[in-house]
């Protein structure tokens, strides 16, 4: 008869319910894990930190649109972990974390980084579990991913203990389980709430669209564009949702956000939250008397904060075919000469007026607007964007437009910083035939900057652009010598780029705009990992009197 162990059956099942990519650090126990992955064919990607690997397997998941996996040491491994699970629980994106565990038959004995692992990732996940037996592993492997991809996606935990990866049975006692589809269930409206949403819609004056990363997972990019075409009717799409309608579409009002939003007077929401991104749909930002038309996947997010008029409950793809069907039986468009968009047309306008002399400033150092410029310029048509920091991805939300769903992924709901060099793996293992060019503000690049080291092993061509002011948010250009140094400074020109130069990678330091183009070619010329690292004025910032995302 034959054997077999709980490594190879985690990665074989795994790899059954289309898991293709682990992220991780191994150590004990997990080693098997990794080595069975590596084995039966699925892409092993050894990083340096463990919230980086979380990060890497959420975007991975994101991407792919099946949960990718993390692997972990117990204890302290499985705890940093944690940052992952929560930040893909908030963002809605699927991954499954796999905690190595000390032996079951020492619970309680204080085995070595023996923890309540479960226990801590409860709040952080949809669905966490010990697994008591070898034989229970494609049980749970299946309940797992199934848990973390259908419904609202996000995270799932399960706590192998080093017994069960090691523990031999014999392969006729496996039960087999059944193979999560590729094609999920794509529930549908109600016919009635379809043509109610429209019946609103219709009746708008100042109508607007709100498109989220909701629609970017649901891969209805070519339904919502189809929607806006025919409709005519202005939209917005929040940071990750950019991309699923091109940005630099006339109908795009990124430009006159604050405007879109005070004055519009009915909003479609397609899979978007009213959460601190959207000011939580508060009067200050929005019209006290706004009517929501909410297309959401999850029930209870219906009215969360301002009361829907209609409910579209369902998947985004099925449910903007609906509307575009209801849509054939209609004559209404939204016209171009209204005043709602002549206004928010003038308004986009002037808002680009405001900014032009900071896009246009030579000065030494420069401004995040002049060096976004460039980056604009320079960046590939088909580049998937990440970006996190302060100045660095607030700004670069406005000034690094997407023209593809899925092509930007940023600190999301969460607000997290540290992704970015997780992020940005990810994206290089998913898609290797796609530029990934990674916009990092000094702080945020600080959090996983050691991954560089990673994207040198793997050969993974990333390109990294750190936008350094010598700061968090505000930087300095001198670190006092007689007094405290204040709380969110940083060291001034701090050399990244040297950084990635020891590893192999290609490093370039600018510090006058004339040669930050040149820089960034040679940057993208190059075959493998690349940083630029760009010296940024300290007190540079937006443009006066912008809001913070979460005023």
């Amino acid at each position: 008869m034959t054997t077999i162990n709980g490594a190879t059956l985690i990665a074989r099942n795994l790899k059954q319910q289309g898991v293709q990519y682990m992220f991780g650090i191994v150590g004990f126990p997990v080693v098997p894990i990794a080595i069975a992955a590596q084995r039966e064919g699925m892409t092993y990607i050894g990083m340096r930190n463990e919230q980086a690997a979380s990060y890497a397997a959420q975007a991975a998941g994101y991407l792919t649109g099946r949960p990718q996996a993390c692997l972990v040491v117990s204890g302290p491994g499985v705890i940093h972990a944690l940052a992952g699970l929560a930040n893909a629980q908030s963002n809605c994106w699927p991954m499954i974390l796999l905690g190595g565990a000390s032996a079951a038959y020492q619970d309680g004995m204080g085995a070595f980084q023996e923890e309540r692992q479960v226990l801590a990732a409860t709040p952080f996940c949809k669905y966490a579990h010990r697994v008591e037996s070898a034989k229970r592993i494609p049980f749970y492997v299946e309940q797992a991913i199934r848990t973390s991809l259908y419904g609202r996606p996000g995270a799932v935990y399960l706590d192998l203990p080093d017994d069960v990866i090691l523990q031999k049975i014999e392969e006729q006692d496996v039960r087999e389980v059944a193979t999560i589809p590729a094609e999920l269930p794509r529930p549908q409206a109600m016919p009635e709430n379809v043509e109610a949403a429209l019946d609103v819609l219709e009746s708008a004056q100042r109508p607007l669209v709100v498109v989220g990363k909701g629609m970017a997972w649901s891969r209805a990019e070519a339904e919502v564009r189809q929607f806006i075409e025919r409709t005519q009717v202005p939209f917005l799409a929040s940071p990750m949702g950019k991309g699923v309608v091109d940005d630099n579409h006339p109908l795009s009002v990124g430009a006159a956000r604050t405007l879109a939003l005070k004055e519009a007077d009915v909003i479609l929401l397609l899979g978007a939250r009213l959460n601190w991104i959207m000011h939580f749909g508060s009067p200050q930002r929005f019209s006290k008397n706004v009517r929501i038309v909410q297309l959401d996947l999850l029930a209870e997010q219906i009215s969360h904060n301002v009361p829907a008029e209609v409910a579209l409950v369902g998947d985004g793809k099925a449910i903007l075919g609906q509307l575009n069907d209801s849509l054939e039986n209609r004559q209404w468009f939204y016209p171009e000469d209204t005043e709602w968009r002549v206004a928010l047309k003038e308004k986009a306008e002037e808002n680009q007026a405001a900014i032009q002399p900071m896009i246009d400033d030579d000065a030494i150092p420069m401004n995040y607007y002049r060096a976004l410029k460039d980056v604009r310029e320079w960046m590939p048509d088909d580049a998937i964007i990440v970006s996190e920091g302060a100045n660095t991805m607030d700004i670069g939300r406005t000034q690094l437009p997407n023209n593809r769903a899925r092509a930007r992924l940023d600190a999301g709901s969460y607000g997290t910083m540290g992704v970015g060099l997780g992020f940005a793996i990810a994206a290089a293992v998913v898609h290797p035939d796609r530029p990934v060019v990674a916009v990092e503000g000094d702080s945020g690049f600080g959090f996983s900057g050691m991954e560089v080291e990673t994207a040198c092993r793997y050969k993974l061509p990333i390109k990294i652009v750190v936008l350094n002011n010598g700061g968090i948010g505000v930087g300095t250009d001198k670190l006092p010598e007689d007094k405290p140094m204040l709380p969110m400074s940083l060291t001034p020109g701090a050399r990244y780029d040297k950084m990635m130069a020891a590893f192999g990678g290609k490093g370039l330091f600018v510090t006058d705009p004339a040669e930050l183009r040149a820089a960034l070619d040679e940057a993208m010329a190059f075959s493998g990992p690349a940083l630029v690292n760009v010296l940024i004025h300290p007190q540079a910032g937006r443009k006066p009197q912008q809001f913070s995302w979460h005023s």
